[in-house]
């Protein structure tokens, strides 16, 4: 047993701010009281905010072997399989390094206060062993999405998708190809229904930047937006450049957002439409894409989140709704992120240095400000 005395708890999904202590049993949250509890290990939090466990929702950490690579360069040439410069990098990319850049990455969002994320990993089934391998002595929960190149492949029967689909399932968490722009619509249908099947995450990449929305429409006659709808995908990143109608087609699907705005930031894709998505009430999650151009920490993303969105709307957003974006938001994924009883016990002890919790975990904290990292109710060496 470990006891958490006299925090500042941010408790359940709204990350409400109470003075309790934490009773943590086999790495679950057994009890939250204002009662004292006398026996088992004990950590004094009286001085600091008690708050889950940052998840990073969006990220591809083999991208960390090509850090700072290809700035200035047009997104497509950059990200767009099977031929943009990071494929062609990992591609020749040894499995050691990959492996090693990996680990690197993974120890990175540790030292930060990250308890949990969720990759977007190349390479069919070999790439999500190989991040298996280097996750393999790290307490940090990897939830890892594999795909695999026969979904772009135009020639490729709808019966080889989907047994290459449900090869990948057999060893991932969930399969999330590039985009809607990459692959067909009958392509889409399949990766959901087998996902649907195996009861696992079905994700994809829409809207990130206007050219590929302009081509959908063409193409098609619907956005990406639409199409990841109608397949039937509830996991959607990046939403930077929804035309009309789309946020209405997300809010009616139940379908969660994942932000990644120093990402697009970064690529000039422009600034997704958060206050709105928030306003409509739609589920938004937070992630830092891709590692070639950002560091996979969560803090920066969250100070970044609420001051893009501030400035560019010229209004005020609320930080606790940032905050919820890295933690409580993705408990529907993750299992993680709330701090109640019954959920486990991944949770980052920070310095409270403003009176403001939120906004002092997301203007203020960095990694030296966090005091203990707990991940399955064991503290975690950063």
């Amino acid at each position: 047993m470990l006891v958490v005395e006299n925090g500042t708890i941010l408790r359940g999904p709204e990350l409400a701010p109470q003075r309790m202590n934490l009773v943590i049993e086999d790495g679950i949250i057994k009890e939250i009281t204002d009662e004292t509890v006398t026996s088992g290990d004990r950590i004094d939090a009286s001085d600091l905010i008690v708050c889950p466990a940052l998840v990073n929702s969006h990220v591809h950490i083999g991208d960390s072997v090509a850090l700072d690579v290809g700035d200035g360069m047009p997104l497509e040439d950059i990200v767009r399989p099977p031929h943009g410069l990071k494929h062609r990098i990992l591609e020749s990319s040894s499995p050691g390094v990959l492996v090693e850049s990996m680990r690197r990455t993974a120890r990175d969002m540790i030292t930060h206060g990250t308890g949990s994320f969720i990759d977007y990993r190349e390479g069919g089934t070999g790439g999500v062993e190989l991040l298996r391998e280097a996750l393999a002595d790290l307490p940090i929960s990897g939830i890892v999405l594999g795909r695999d190149p026969v979904v772009f492949d135009e020639g490729a029967s709808p019966a080889e998708i989907r047994r290459q689909v449900r090869r990948v399932l057999r060893v991932s968490d969930g399969f999330a190809p590039s985009g809607m722009g990459e692959i067909t619509d009958e392509a889409a249908s399949i990766i959901v229904e087998e996902c649907e099947r195996a009861g696992k995450i079905a994700s994809i990449h829409v809207a990130e930047h206007i050219e590929s929305q302009r081509r959908s429409i063409e193409d098609t006659g619907m956005s990406e937006v639409e199409r990841a709808i109608n397949a039937g995908f509830k996991l959607l990143v990046h939403l930077t450049n929804p035309v009309r109608g789309d946020l209405e087609l997300v809010k009616e699907s139940g379908a969660s957002v994942v932000l990644c705005p120093r990402s697009n930031g970064a690529l000039s894709s422009g600034i997704p439409p958060i206050r709105r998505l928030h306003e409509m009430g739609i589920n938004l999650l937070l992630g830092t894409d891709n590692l070639m151009f950002n560091s996979p920490d969560m803090l920066r993303e969250m100070e970044y989140t609420l001051k893009v969105t501030r400035g560019c709307t010229r209004s005020y957003f609320p930080p606790r709704e940032v905050l919820r974006m890295a933690t409580s938001n993705t408990s529907d994924f993750t299992g993680t992120g709330v701090i109640e009883e019954g959920f486990p016990a991944d949770l980052i002890l920070v310095e409270k240095m403003s009176e403001d919790p939120c906004l002092s975990i997301i203007n203020r904290t960095e990694s030296k400000n966090i005091i203990y990292l707990i991940i399955k109710g064991k503290p975690v060496k950063r």
